[in-house]
């Protein structure tokens, strides 16, 4: 590194063919794009090797060449323009146009219905458990406690919370397959 940083031309190659391919494979994620990132990762060497003299040695040399080869891709990304096609202008097809028709599809009563009955029903399942198993299954599901917290609230062992959340389960189960039945369409 301290003779390239000097100059010696020798030490420039060498410091390209030993990251080449691993800055290749970087861009290569980023970019999803062979030759674009064979372009960035040449322009990540210029880059770097025109800017030798602000590399701090406290540093590794490969994480600040790894970090001028994102940055190089980063800036390619968003550089790069995406063709958007307007849904307000009819599109110019060699013969005539055409225009666009989308359906609006974030309005479903059919789908909001069922989505209702599905959550009510879960709930209805829910609210039938014994107490025992419910408690657990509500701290574990709708609380997102660990096991070790439910069995402090409740005052049981880890042991018998695991138990009867997997009875628990196992009851719900049972539960919303009947459910499923009734409203499979």
């Amino acid at each position: 590194m301290r003779e390239a940083l000097a100059g010696d031309q020798a030490a420039y190659q060498h410091l390209l063919k030993r990251h080449q391919r691993k800055i290749f494979e970087l861009i290569l994620k980023l970019v999803r794009n062979r030759e674009e990132a064979r372009d960035l990762a040449q322009e990540t060497f210029m880059k770097a090797f025109g800017s030798l003299a602000t590399y701090r040695e406290e540093f590794r040399f490969s994480t600040w060449l790894h970090r001028i080869a994102a940055n190089c891709s980063i800036d390619y990304i968003r550089k790069k323009k995406i063709e958007a096609l307007s849904l307000d202008q009819p599109v110019q097809t060699q013969d005539s146009q055409i225009t666009l028709e989308i359906p609006d599809w974030s309005l479903n009563p059919e789908a909001e219905w069922v989505e209702k009955e599905r959550s009510l029903s879960i709930q209805e399942a829910i609210d039938s458990l014994p107490s025992g198993y419910k408690e657990v299954i509500l701290f574990r599901h709708k609380d997102e406690k660990s096991y070790q917290e439910i069995a402090g609230i409740l005052g049981i062992p880890v042991g018998t919370v695991k138990a009867r959340i997997f009875r628990g389960r196992e009851l719900l189960k049972k539960k919303l397959k009947a459910w499923r039945k009734k409203y499979a369409m």
